[in-house]
C-alpha cells in the first residue's frame, strides 16, 4: 500500500515540481483555497494559537494573520516539492544568505549547531551547505511511509547535505571530532517535546512550554559553536537569510543560556511577521501541566 501510494503520488509532485512560476503560485493559491476555505485545515488550533500568542492583537488583526498564514503555508509546502527541479544557482538567487562569513569564521575551528525554528521556508535552509566547505547535516524526522521518506531524503540532500535522524546526531558529532572532519549540522528547535522526556520549561511567546534543549546539551558537553538561523521572507518565493551567531564555544555558557537566547530570537522573528510561523503546530499544548519545580 505504500508503495502504490507513492506512485501515484510521484508523478503529480514531478509536475508541480516543473511548473514555471507563475503557474506554480496559481497552483499553490488553488491549494491554498482547498486547504483553508474548503477543508479548514486545522483553523481551530491555528486560531487557539494565534490569540493565546498574540494577546496584544484585535480580532480582525488576527483574522488578517490566519489568512495570510495558509497562503505561505501552502507556498512552503510547494516550495519543498519544488525542490526537485531546483539547481544550485537558482536556489541561492531565491534563498540569500547575506552573511555567509559568519559561519566561515567559526567552521575554521569548530563544529556548529545552526538552529532556526519552523518560519518561513525551513525546508530551503539546508541549501546553506552551498556556501560551506565542512560537511551538513540536517536534522530530520523519519516519515513512516519508507518511499516518501527515502524520497523527501533525496530531495532534501541535493545541496551537500546528509539527512540524520535525532538519534543520530551525537554519534555522528563524536565520530567526525574523532576523524578531526568538522561539520555544520542544521536543527529545527521550536518542537514541543513529549511531556516527560522535557529537562526544561521556559517562556515562548509569553506562554510555559517544555522546550527541546538538545542542541545546548551537545553544545556544552562537545563545545561546539551555535548560530541562530533568521530567515525572511522578502517576497513570494525569495528569502534572505542571516546568521545570529549564540556562542563561539558552548562549554563557555551557562546552564539554560543557550536555549533561552535561541527562545528570544525566534520569538523577535515570529512578531516581526507572525503569517510566517508555523501556526498548525500544537506547540502551547502542555501549557496547563507545568512541573512543579519550573512555575
Amino acid at each position: 500500500m505504500q508503495l502504490l501510494v507513492f506512485v501515484l503520488a510521484y508523478p503529480l509532485l514531478w509536475l508541480v515540481s516543473r511548473l514555471p512560476y507563475r503557474l506554480f503560485y496559481a497552483f499553490s493559491d488553488f491549494i491554498n483555497f482547498i486547504v483553508y476555505r474548503i477543508a479548514g485545515y486545522r483553523t481551530k488550533v491555528v486560531r487557539d494559537n494565534l490569540k493565546m500568542a498574540l494577546p496584544d492583537k484585535s480580532d480582525e488583526e488576527l483574522k488578517t494573520i490566519e489568512k495570510k498564514f495558509y497562503r505561505h503555508l501552502c507556498d512552503t509546502f510547494l516550495e519543498m516539492v519544488k525542490t526537485m527541479g531546483l539547481s544550485k544557482e537558482e536556489v541561492k538567487r531565491r534563498y540569500n544568505v547575506v552573511n555567509p562569513n559568519v559561519v566561515r569564521e567559526l567552521e575554521k575551528s569548530k563544529t556548529i549547531l545552526v538552529v532556526c525554528s519552523h518560519y518561513a521556508n525551513w525546508e530551503w535552509n539546508v541549501s546553506i551547505n552551498n556556501y560551506y566547505s565542512s560537511k551538513g547535516y540536517a536534522v530530520y524526522q523519519k516519515i513512516s511511509n519508507k518511499y516518501f521518506d527515502s524520497w523527501v531524503k533525496k530531495v532534501r540532500s541535493k545541496w551537500n547535505t546528509t539527512l540524520i535522524t535525532q538519534k543520530q546526531v551525537v554519534p555522528t558529532v563524536v565520530k567526525n571530532h574523532r576523524d578531526n572532519v568538522r561539520g555544520i549540522f542544521g536543527m529545527v528547535s521550536d518542537q514541543s517535546p513529549q511531556k516527560h522526556l522535557a529537562h526544561y520549561w521556559a517562556e515562548f511567546m509569553g506562554i510555559k512550554v517544555p522546550v527541546v534543549n538538545g542542541a545546548e546539551i551537545m553544545a556544552r558537553k562537545m563545545d561546539l559553536a551555535v548560530v541562530f538561523l533568521k530567515v525572511s521572507k522578502v517576497k513570494r518565493g525569495y528569502y534572505n537569510a542571516e546568521f545570529i551567531p549564540i556562542t563561539s564555544s558552548g562549554k563557555q555558557t551557562e546552564k539554560n543560556e543557550i536555549t533561552d537566547t535561541f527562545l528570544r530570537l525566534a520569538e523577535q522573528q515570529i512578531k516581526e511577521r507572525p503569517e510566517h510561523y508555523l501556526w498548525t503546530h500544537r506547540r502551547w499544548k502542555h501549557r496547563n501541566s507545568v512541573p512543579q519545580e519550573f512555575l
